[in-house]
């Protein structure tokens, strides 16, 4: 018998104190330096990592790339005319039929030193051109935003496997044996909900620690929760005695999902001491919130999530994710809603990149922009575009990638990647790899065969390395 289970056995609460319950209560606390251990070590590097940590900025319902990142003068020039090639299938018939190109109503300019073109629809975005690799030959697998989000997500368009914070959390652990591995920052409920920061058959101690929910965060309320709690000794021994319950159950049964649950209560505890100064901003001097676009009506809310992300990746986090709500879904009034949208995100990602940058962080950090797809160069009603899997845009900064470089390419009008394909399995690849992890070798077994984040599909790109 292990002196785990033997402590367990002799467990008398009354007359423990939490000094001894921390260090001898096997099924609670005792166990809890050796799990700590194991995440925090993960499975280990495969080779020397360029990046330590990932910030994803995810736009959820696709921003429109021929309006922000990908340059289409020919698009422009042919404004209102037909597609001269066939469209792909296209969730408005209509459209489809109709083929009439619909130019951008924003001006794009050179950026920066590098000269990257880049929208006016993101002019604070645009002020870090020379820090950006830009990936304009993006494809991605989903017409419908549920497939697509899955698949940015989870590396599959219909089956429930475990997210990619969940497999660097698996594949890294984290920095910081109190804090979890991934952290979703006001994650969206919709098309796949808790599926897209979910763990699957990964051992549940690697699912995302969720900050708020669908678009929305108050810090107070969380930093409530978090320091609600009875005193240390009679949590402790509250805790200890659940655990006590909970390995004897996995004892009995060998039920693998006990012993992440087993983890996750032990985090849970360690985090009400240390989660509650990362999450409380109110230290940040007001130069620092000014540059977020706190304060601001338009800004406050994902400038605060931005900043809590920095906040995270200073505290060793490894895997943090921000999400806007399916806002970009622009199949009509497409100017009125991208404005909108790009207003309230644009300043507070400006300010993340100079915060990072300015504190040493983004050269270690990597920093992924983008949505599940992109847009239609042509029109849908009277001035929508459609969903676009075909070819669209996203952006890495920082994490040991080339700054002011644009990789791939799509067609004049912004329809079909046509040159360096970088499907979303190969961008998953490549996140991997930066981390210092091969995604061939990252495998879990489950039903019996190994799984991994790419499937049997997936390519690096290396040719974005700096």
């Amino acid at each position: 018998m292990s002196p785990f289970n033997t402590a367990c056995n002799h467990f008398d609460a009354p007359t423990w104190s939490r000094r001894k319950l921390l260090q001898a209560a096997g099924c609670g606390f005792g166990a809890m330096a050796l799990s700590g251990m194991a995440q925090a070590a993960g499975q280990g590097y495969h080779h020397a990592p360029r990046a330590k940590r990932v910030i994803f900025l995810f736009m959820h319902g696709g921003p429109s790339h021929v309006d922000s990142f990908d340059y289409k003068p020919e698009l422009n020039k042919r404004d209102g005319g037909k597609l001269p090639f066939a469209p792909a299938k296209n969730l408005d018939p209509s459209a489809t039929r109709q083929a009439k190109l619909m130019g951008s109503a924003w001006e794009f300019k050179q950026r920066g030193q590098s000269g990257l073109w880049i929208s006016d629809l993101f002019p604070h975005t645009a002020q870090h051109a020379d820090d950006l690799c830009l990936m304009r030959s993006m494809q991605s697998k989903g017409q419908s935003h549920g497939q697509a989000v899955c698949m940015l997500h989870t590396g599959t368009d219909n089956f429930v496997r475990p997210s990619v914070g969940s497999w660097v959390s698996y594949g890294l652990g984290t920095e910081n044996s109190d804090l979890p591995g991934f952290v979703s920052i006001s994650p969206s409920a919709s098309h796949g909900g808790p599926r897209n920061y979910g763990s699957a058959f990964l051992p549940a101690a690697h699912q995302a620690t969720t900050i708020g929910g669908n678009g929305k965060l108050d810090e107070n309320a969380t930093f409530k929760f978090l320091k609600a709690k009875s005193s240390d000794d009679v949590q402790a021994k509250k805790l200890a005695f659940l655990q006590k319950m909970n390995r004897e159950h996995y004892e009995r049964t060998k039920y693998a999902p006990v012993e992440g649950m087993i983890q996750s209560m032990e985090m849970a505890y360690r985090m009400q001491a240390s989660a509650p100064p990362v999450i409380d901003t109110k230290d940040e001097p007001e130069h620092i919130k000014e540059m977020y676009g706190i304060g601001t009506k338009e800004t406050d809310t994902y400038g605060r999530q931005c900043l809590m992300a920095r906040r995270f990746a200073e505290a060793g986090v490894r895997y943090i994710q921000v999400s806007t709500p399916n806002v970009w879904d622009q199949h009509g009034g497409l100017v009125k809603g991208h404005t909108k949208n790009a207003l309230a995100v644009d300043k507070p990602i400006s300010g993340l990149l100079t915060d990072l940058k300015q504190r040493g962080l983004l050269e270690d950090t990597l920093v992924v922009w983008g949505g599940e797809f992109g847009r239609t160069p042509i029109i849908q009603g009277g001035d929508g575009r459609d969903h676009n899997p075909q070819g669209f845009s996203m952006w890495m900064a920082g994490g040991g990638v080339k700054g002011g470089f644009s990789y791939g390419e799509t067609d004049d009008f912004g329809y079909y990647a046509v040159k360096d394909k970088v499907h979303m399995h190969d961008m998953h690849a490549t996140i991997l790899h930066l981390l210092g992890i091969d995604h061939l070798k990252l495998t879990y077994q489950y039903a019996g065969r190994d799984f991994r984040l790419t499937d049997v599909y997936g390519e690096v790109v290396d040719g974005i390395f700096a």
